[in-house]
């Protein structure tokens, strides 16, 4: 059994996250101790974050990012915000650069407590997504889900956000649609040859969208930052909305919103809430892990 290290249960939106903490350490979470803690009640997630000394000057930590089917993700917005508001309460710093496989990560709490991440610059290129096929135009490529004469879904904007996503447009609340049935197989095609997320979002006004994502390797989830900020870029580009979009996560289990600002620079800052739920020891190699007895009394122990 290797040795324990702390980890925070929390959550963006209701996005379930938790934050292991890696530091001082050579070894990784491994899959299978993703997929046992996924498998208990307590500690199922949609994905772990895992903080690493870094291994950029001028970065404050390396994060890896397991999905909760032991896959690795490359970006995770709702993630990054829980990891942000971890380290402040740790370290009090309130500007945070991490490195990830997608890349740098530039983060800020706010005063209010929200929590804004730079996720970086959209990628629009078919093969860059990637695709299977090629297409010039990426805001609306030919897919669908149901008879042709009357398809359920149809004709995505696709896009990476450090992760591939496909974004439907519903003309009603996304939470009319069988996402549960229908993410699977959308994940699944063939047209992702690294899969992708799916995310249904309906245009509420020129300036708001309400979202519903079956999160690649995790399955439907209750919220997903990056998904997000696909579907505010894809909004704008396609002129259904201005550059500056709040989102309204259907399944999220607070109304609080996310907001999605697409820069002149062509970055894609998200804003948005973090939460702490409770703390413990957890096993990095197994998954085995214990509660902090602070954290079953309600005293809000953080990562480190």
């Amino acid at each position: 059994m290797a040795e324990r290290v702390e980890f925070a249960k929390m959550n963006g939106l209701g996005n379930k996250i938790l934050v292991v903490d890696m530091r001082g350490r050579a070894d990784m979470v491994t899959p299978q101790a993703a997929i046992a803690l996924n498998a208990d009640p307590a500690t199922q997630f949609d994905q772990i974050m895992a903080i690493h000394d870094p291994k950029a000057s001028g970065t404050f930590a390396w994060i890896d990012i397991l999905n909760s089917d032991g896959s690795k993700a490359q970006a995770c917005g709702n993630g990054t915000r829980c990891v942000v508001q971890a380290l402040s309460a740790e370290t009090g710093r309130k500007v945070f650069t991490f490195q990830t496989v997608a890349g740098i990560l530039n983060a800020e709490e706010h005063e209010d407590g929200t929590i804004s991440v730079d996720m970086g610059k959209p990628v629009f290129e078919w093969n860059r997504i990637p695709l299977s096929e090629e297409f010039f135009d990426t805001s609306r490529i030919e897919l669908q889900i149901g008879p042709i004469d009357a398809p359920v879904l149809h004709s995505p904007a696709v896009m990476s956000m450090g992760n591939p996503h496909a974004i439907f447009w519903v003309d009603r609340d996304p939470m009319d649609f069988d996402l549960e049935r229908f993410g699977p197989l959308l994940e699944n095609h063939p047209m992702f040859p690294e899969k992708a997320n799916i995310t249904l979002a309906q245009v509420t006004s020129d300036a708001s969208l309400r979202t519903r994502t079956w999160e690649r390797g995790a399955g439907l989830t209750l919220a997903c930052g990056s998904a997000a900020c696909a579907a505010a870029v894809s909004a704008a580009r396609t002129g259904r909305t201005g550059r500056v979009v709040t989102i309204d996560v259907a399944s999220a289990p607070t109304r609080q919103p996310l907001v999605i600002d697409w820069r002149a620079d062509d970055h894609v800052v998200m804003t948005g809430p973090a939460e702490w739920e409770w703390s413990g020891m957890v096993d990095p190699v197994s998954g085995t892990f214990e509660r902090d007895a602070e954290a079953d009394a309600g005293i809000g122990v953080q990562v480190r």
